[in-house]
């Protein structure tokens, strides 16, 4: 095929705008574009950063006096709850999966996101479950258990009302939002970046989203996993976390922490990326051991999964078990320590020049390092064991996550918005917000270290005034105050400079990364033609590249067949192999966040057969995302420019779908391996155990389930087999479909003839929840297969296009192999209790 001709670099402008804009007035409702949502991302998060600061200033008013009448001990409870829990949640994540999702094509050279609608069903799932939990608020009825909501306190018997649901069902709503956001960040760098950009020449920002996209993926699942068990322990009494039934209260903190220790640097690391792109931009000089840092990156993503007990010191924990996460929680200070040495070195290296990102970052560095002398002090259990449960760890805490997420994200705000808006800030409302910002932070949390040591409890309403706390909460409550008039004037002058800022053409700090490379602000399309990066993509010169591109000569200078065209490369060396045809702007993925969102009311309000009626709207939605996707003929090789041609996406290898499903059967698994280690969990160390009653299932039957498994995983190979052959795989993939169907009813039959009354026990109700892992996974396969039966139907296979087919087959290969290691479980289970054919 030829390649289109060439066009002026006005009407290639006019052409890339006509098919990449989104459509004024209601039409923006349709939004896909990652420049768009990422900015909603943004503003969303910001104001619920400002609910919970209000919510900050609430707790703050009641503790500021002994024995105050401010709020009731029920609303102190509630208002100590969404605090963390907004902040956690609502704020930290989705602001930097704003910033990630704005800034990432841009720095790697792309058009966009690999998955436009997933971003845009992540955002609706993100701003509805957000409203859900503040509406809960304004009702009175919000979630009062604490933000890691602890059980037996958030057990139906001590949260008898829908308080603790409203937190369960909310979180997970919004946590669809997170793993979307992990998937499409992962894919996007491994797949989406300018020719020429191997794994060695990434922007160091990408690393950093890299490492926690990974982390995301395999620390949220766990969070997810403990949720659903104590919703079902609430609201079908499945006594999972019941110790009198065999069940154990520890199961809830080690779910938790499994997911909370990772959020503290999934919170932490992308604000480090932005400092890693800043602070070279400020020092003009190329950031200090690059390759070191990628290791201290990768070095604390792993590290921080074997950390989770550092939270759980005084629980009983076994003396050698203390030791070595003691040991643990120490050694990550490591390549912590050596990203912040690297960039005082890049700063000692070059010229500095100090503006108002620069100041921000003064401030991280003096509140963050204090926080990690004070994580250092918690990670000693002695220390830890005086100190738990105070207000010093409180103090923690905020120094961690302030330090390292809200002053990076301040300096990242006045160092970006430029990008945004096109204006710079004439500085007048900058600098005194800084200081009180920075003067208030400190007169709030310093003093909490010392109301902590005199030995003030954590989560208290009130305290008596011969405790002697008064005037230090006193004036921790004053800095509140003076930090919230700093959050105001930084609002206003961010205000300010979006209306009135100087206007200004391009990259006014001399940056050396590829986002300086596109107008300010930029269009839609980010790029009218693609770069080829030939150094490290954080110290080009953005100047000479925009020129280029903007006049069409890089990759994909011209419009074709009113396709969003962008291109992928390999993973590591960098080069193209594919054309990325992205989907147009759609109100679908609103509409399918809507049919979640009635999913999670209805189980809120206990309807759980209406549910059924919008699980399967969404489904239905979710499926019509594809009628746009593929093509009915063999298109081939298509020119990209610069003399090359690549696939288009769905007769290449390995698009980005077919990776998206591997990275989402990588959380699945985390999914199932958390189960898994909650059932061993409660067998070796809850109480009463073993169960009144031996469970012997018919292991005649979950043989039969197992060989179905594997009889549908192979029909799926099969299928793919005959399309490869150039003929109909659709007897394959209706006998693939049967097999799924076939586990479902076996699976059924044994959990309603074998399995004894879940809540009777927790080994049956452990039982029970691993076979619904079974079947669940199974009744996918089933709609997959019958996927891959439509598709055949409508002319959208051949042994070229198999995409849809290869990625169906990942899932039938999984579902077969987690299916089978479940039924082993199940059988492991009972005979380890007695159970016996």
């Amino acid at each position: 095929m030829d390649q289109p001709s060439p066009s002026s670099p006005i009407k290639l402008h006019h052409d890339l705008q006509a098919i990449w804009d989104t459509k004024p007035g209601w039409g923006r409702l349709s939004a896909v574009n990652h420049t768009v949502l990422g900015k909603r991302f943004i503003i969303a998060a910001f104001v619920f950063f400002a609910i919970g600061g209000v919510l900050a200033m609430l707790i703050r008013a009641q503790l500021a006096t002994p024995r105050s009448a401010f709020v009731g001990p029920d609303i102190y409870n509630q208002l100590f709850t969404m605090h963390g829990t907004v902040m956690m949640f609502l704020f930290a994540i989705p602001m930097f999966e704003g910033f990630a999702i704005y800034l990432l094509p841009k720095m790697l050279g792309a058009r966009d996101m690999a998955f436009p609608r997933l971003t845009a069903y992540g955002f609706w799932c993100y701003v509805f479950g957000g409203s859900i939990l503040i509406a809960a608020l304004l009702l009175g009825v919000a979630p009062d258990s604490g933000w890691f909501m602890y059980t037996p306190l958030s057990s139906s018997t001590y949260s008898p009302g829908i308080n603790a649901d409203i937190w369960l069902l909310g979180i997970t709503f919004v946590e669809i939002s997170a793993l979307s956001a992990a998937i499409e960040i992962t894919v996007s760098i491994l797949k989406l970046r300018a020719p020429g950009m191997s794994i060695d020449r990434l922007p160091i920002m990408a690393w950093y989203l890299l490492v926690t996209a990974l982390m995301m993926l395999f620390g949220f699942p766990p969070l997810i996993l403990g949720s659903i068990l104590l919703e079902l322990e609430r609201a079908f009494d499945l006594p999972f976390f019941d110790p009198v039934r065999g069940g154990d209260s520890l199961l809830w903190q080690h779910l938790f922490w499994l997911f909370g220790h990772p959020e503290v640097y999934i919170i932490f690391l992308p604000a480090a990326g932005a400092i890693s792109m800043m602070i070279p931009t400020f020092a003009r000089h190329p950031l200090v051991g690059y390759r070191a840092i990628i290791a201290a990156i990768i070095a604390v993503g792993f590290l921080s999964f074997g950390l989770w007990v550092h939270h759980m010191f005084a629980i009983g924990i076994p003396h050698l078990a203390l030791a070595f996460f003691s040991a643990a929680s120490g050694l990550v200070a490591i390549p912590t320590g050596l990203q912040i040495f690297a960039w005082i070195a890049t700063l000692a290296s070059g010229r500095p020049r100090f503006d108002v990102p620069m100041l921000y970052l003064a401030g991280f560095f003096v509140i963050f390092v204090i926080g990690g002398l004070t994580g250092v002090m918690l990670a000693m259990v002695p220390f830890n064991l005086q100190a738990h449960d105070t207000h010093f760890v409180v103090a923690h805490l905020h120094y961690v996550l302030v330090g390292g997420f809200v002053f990076p994200m301040l300096a990242a705000a006045y160092y970006w918005l430029p990008h945004i808006t096109g204006r710079v800030s004439d500085h007048k409302l900058s600098v005194p917000a800084f200081w009180l910002i920075f003067g208030g932070f400190n007169m709030t949390f310093f003093l909490m270290h010392l109301t902590g040591l005199l030995g003030m409890p954590r989560r208290i309403a009130s305290y008596p005034p011969e405790a002697k706390w008064e005037w230090l909460n006193l004036l921790s409550s004053v800095g509140s105050f003076l930090m919230a008039i700093g959050f105001a004037l930084f609002v206003v002058d961010i205000i300010l400079q979006v209306r009135f800022g100087k206007a200004f053409r391009r990259n006014p700090w001399g940056a050396r990364s590829l986002e300086w490379a596109t107008p300010t602000p930029p269009p839609a399309y980010a790029f009218a033609s693609l770069p080829r990066v030939q150094s490290r993509a954080d110290w080009l010169d953005p100047e000479d590249h925009a020129v280029k591109l903007a006049a069409g000569r890089g990759y994909l200078g011209f419009a074709r067949y009113g396709w969003m065209e962008t291109l992928g490369v390999g993973m590591i060396e960098g080069e193209p192999d594919q054309v990325i045809v992205l989907p147009k702007p759609t109100i679908l993925p609103l509409w399918t966040g809507l049919a979640t969102g009635a999913i999670v009311l209805c189980l809120l309000f206990k309807a759980y057969w209406l549910a059924l009626l919008p699980l399967a709207i969404t489904v239905t939605l979710l499926l019509s995302w594809t009628r746009t996707t593929g093509a009915q003929s063999d298109l081939g090789p298509l020119p990209i420019g610069h003399g090359q041609s690549a696939a288009v996406h769905w007769e290449a290898e390995r698009p980005p779908s077919w990776w998206a499903m591997v990275f989402t059967l990588g959380a699945d698994a985390t999914f199932f391996a958390s189960l898994l280690f909650g059932c061993v969990f409660l067998a070796l160390i809850a109480p009463a155990w073993p169960p009144p009653v031996v469970v012997s299932p018919s292991y005649g039957l979950l043989a039969l389930a197992a060989l179905l498994m594997i009889a549908a995983a192979i029909y799926g190979r099969l299928a793919l087999r005959d399309l490869a052959r150039t003929r109909s795989p659709s007897a394959w993939l209706g006998l693939c479909a049967l097999s799924h169907a076939g586990v479902c009813a076996v699976v059924a039959a044994v959990i309603a003839s074998d399995i004894p009354d879940p809540t009777l026990h927790a080994h049956h109700a452990t039982l029970f929840a691993i076979l619904g892992y079974a079947f669940l996974h199974s009744g996918v396969g089933c709609i997959l297969a019958l996927y891959g039966v439509q598709r055949q139907r409508h002319g959208k296979l051949s042994a070229l296009r198999s995409l849809d087919l290869r990625i169906g087959s990942l899932w039938h290969d999984y579902a077969a192999v987690a299916g089978v290691v479940a039924l082993l479980a199940v059988v492991a289970l009972c005979w380890s209790v007695g159970g016996r054919p």
